[in-house]
């Protein structure tokens, strides 16, 4: 699968001018193994590093793996774990406040990374990362990007994602329809497909307002629009507003109801349960609807790449998850070992054999890497690697919680029908403040 990954390699300069940004990162000294601290009497005492993280398929499945690192280091591990807001509310509190408690974070790069480095909350990993010859080189360029501030890391990739068309097999067997290769022919099937009468909606895809901005984007980028260009709001141009009017026509039309209360769980658990022909979301939550312990229909899912849109197939390809150290830590060596650990080719080929997609381009090249991946999902994110993939899907700002809430404005008028253009031209103004005090 080498030759998928070009799509991320030319994606790697498109995220470095996305997310540059000149603000000072908090030092610290690597290299030498601290994983014991020494105590007053000379005996060596165990350490033990806090890991605050999100409540994830990853998390749990490094839980498994911890009394072999425990053993192997000396170092003792306390993981907690938060909802994904929880978490975020939690590491901002702990870290504005000086608190020295995160040893290792777990967080999402493009919700809160950029305002994380920005505040000195990470610890610079630059000197741990360049201890370590030729660790890098084995990740994917553009999930590297995005945990870098110029050449320093404040963090490495962890998860990653791309979005994907989930449908149902049957459904398409049954109606004689090929799996659409093209929005044209995504809403055409849909259309098709679409049966109210008995529980069928054609199309499902998060609508509830900030959660629906993601997953809108790669309709965005098919279109040949994007949220911002050259610091200017982007989100008024005709590309634009042609994506915003397809994504609400989709679930205006043949959405189920509720759309606008829905996040992934929520369309989720519509597809799984039967209810929908189709469904755009991120590649990782795939166990969902493939485990027949949680979806209805897990022998029935197919996998595709994103349609391609006017401009072409135009998928993001993003770092979902990743790991940091806290800048005020006093064990940042023993939470690089932890780090380095869980990042490490064997650990990463294990957890991705799991469900858990990493940033590693070894693991996915290796028949094992993509062995407990449903061969089509594996072809999918492959071929939207070669595709002209886009490495960020919100736009790439500190404030990104309330540029999510103006764009999703938007998108919710599409989805009632209303008027897409003006809705449009009033969030336009309030994003471009948000634009603006960021310069």
């Amino acid at each position: 699968m080498k030759s998928n990954f070009l799509g991320f390699k030319k994606a790697a300069g498109y995220l470095a001018l996305a997310v540059g940004i000149s603000s000072a990162l908090v030092g610290c000294s690597g290299g030498s193994d601290t994983a014991k601290e020494t105590s007053d009497n000379g005996e060596k005492k165990v350490q033990e590093i806090r890991v605050v993280a999100a409540n994830h398929p990853w998390t749990e499945a490094i839980k498994n793996e911890l009394p072999a690192f425990e053993k192997e280091t000396g170092i003792k591990v306390k993981i907690d774990s938060y909802f994904e807001d929880q978490l975020t509310q939690k590491t901002s509190v702990e870290f504005a406040s000086n608190s020295k408690g995160i040893d290792v974070v777990m967080f999402r790069p493009l919700q809160d990374g950029k305002m994380y480095n920005k505040s000195g909350y990470f610890a610079d990993m630059s000197s741990y990362v360049g201890e370590e010859k030729d660790y890098t080189n084995d990740f994917i360029p553009s999930s590297l990007g995005s945990v870098k501030d110029g050449e320093k890391f404040y963090g490495l990739p962890l998860v990653t994602e791309t979005q994907v068309l989930y449908y149902r097999k049957d459904l398409l067997e049954k109606a004689g329809i090929e799996v659409p290769k093209t929005l044209e022919e995504l809403e055409a099937a849909a259309k098709t497909l679409h049966d109210p009468a008995n529980g069928v909606s054609g199309f499902v895809s998060r609508g509830k307002r900030a959660a629906a901005v993601t997953q809108f984007s790669s309709y965005l980028y098919a279109f040949g629009g994007d949220f911002m260009k050259d610091g200017k709001s982007a989100i008024t141009s005709p590309e634009a507003i042609e994506a915003f009017n397809y994504y609400g026509n989709m679930l205006n039309k043949y959405g189920p109801k509720g759309t606008l209360n829905m996040s992934w769980p929520e369309a989720m658990a519509v597809f799984t349960q039967g209810q929908a022909a189709f469904y755009t979301d991120a590649s990782s939550l795939f166990t969902n609807a493939t485990d027949p312990a949680k979806s209805q229909v897990a022998d029935k899912v197919g996998f595709a790449p994103f349609p391609a849109g006017p401009e072409g197939s135009k998928p993001y390809n993003i770092t979902s998850w990743a790991l940091g150290i806290g800048a005020n830590s006093e064990k940042k060596d023993a939470a690089w070992e932890f780090i380095k650990w869980a990042e490490s080719k064997e650990m990463v080929l294990k957890l991705q054999a799991e469900g858990n997609p990493g940033a590693r381009i070894s693991v996915w090249e290796s028949p094992e890497g993509t062995a407990k991946f449903p061969k089509d999902l594996a072809e999918a994110i492959g071929a939207n690697g070669e595709a002209e993939a886009v490495p960020y899907d919100r736009p790439v700002l500190i404030n990104v919680g309330a540029a999510r809430d103006v764009i999703g404005d938007v998108i919710l008028a599409g989805i009632e029908g209303k008027d897409v253009k003006a809705a449009a031209e009033k969030a336009d103004e309030e994003f471009q403040k948000i634009i603006d005090s960021e310069k």
